[in-house]
């Protein structure tokens, strides 16, 4: 069986990861797989997703603060951006996280670590962002 789920995530700075695994485990748990694969992407070439820990915020915010000391705004080392629209620092952080993942389900639960969760990545909000959720696998 495939079970397929869209939702929208309102991110509300220009970069933030946000923390989307409640969501995910929502359409997992409605989904009645009981053993499967759980695959989320992003279409969007400014935002991504990852797996980090959830259980302290900080982490987040250094991930953040370091891609952008890692990858300005305006460039540097002398190299300013091209794109006219000022946010090559976007797509570029967004092609290191990357626009899926893909989750395992065992017993009817995804197969996170203790410390582990999904975070929609935001590179250049605000922004109205889409999360698609397939789910493949058997029902018991």
């Amino acid at each position: 069986m495939i079970v397929f789920e869209e939702f929208r995530v309102k991110t509300p700075e220009r970069e933030v990861l946000l923390d989307i695994t409640n969501e995910i485990r929502k359409i997992v748990k409605n989904s009645g797989i009981n053993e499967g694969v759980c695959r989320v992407f992003v279409p969007h070439t400014t935002a991504g997703i990852t797996i980090n820990e959830n259980a302290d915020p900080s982490v987040m915010k250094d991930i953040s603060n370091y891609l952008s000391k890692l990858i300005p705004k305006g460039g540097s080392l002398g190299y300013s951006f091209k794109h006219m629209e000022g946010n090559s620092d976007a797509h570029i952080k967004c092609s290191l996280t990357g626009h899926s993942l893909e989750l395992l389900i065992h017993e009817g639960r995804l197969m996170l670590g203790t410390w582990q969760g999904c975070h929609l990545v935001e590179y250049d909000g605000p922004r109205n962002r889409k999360v698609f959720v397939q789910i493949q696998g058997e029902i018991n």
